[in-house]
């Protein structure tokens, strides 16, 4: 078992930024292929940003394309998405994703069942 734990969300205009950030707990990061994903009320949850164990592939939401940058630090065990030019439609909570180094890393966004999850950080956009 991973756990995972997402910070940096908050309540911002848009046009600003965000960096979030997902600590991976009790196990090492390079073991596992890591995601961010999102859910807007009244909405089903959606990819957003993908990134392989060893950072060679990387995945993004076309939408989020150009504004938003996934990287991983495993030196110090986590995962960052960094976020620009936020607009309201970006309003959501936003959730951390690992899939273990067993599983093809499409299978992060493909399939997800395999993925652990985080709680969630809530990311407000205001018009």
């Amino acid at each position: 078992q991973v756990r995972l734990i997402e910070s940096g969300g908050g309540l911002v205009q848009a046009g600003a930024s965000l960096t979030l950030s997902c600590a991976v707990a009790s196990r090492p990061n390079s073991d596992y292929h890591m995601g961010w994903f999102r859910q807007a009320p009244g909405r089903e949850r959606e990819f957003v940003a993908g990134i392989s164990r060893t950072g060679t592939m990387i995945d993004y939401k076309d939408s989020v394309k150009g504004r938003f940058t996934i990287s991983r630090d495993n030196a110090r065990n986590r995962v960052l998405l960094q976020v620009d030019s936020l607009n309201p439609e970006d309003t959501a909570v936003y959730y951390c994703a690992a899939l273990h180094r067993a599983y093809p890393y499409k299978d992060l966004y493909s399939d997800a069942k395999n993925n652990y999850w985080g709680q969630g950080t809530q990311v407000t956009v205001s018009s």
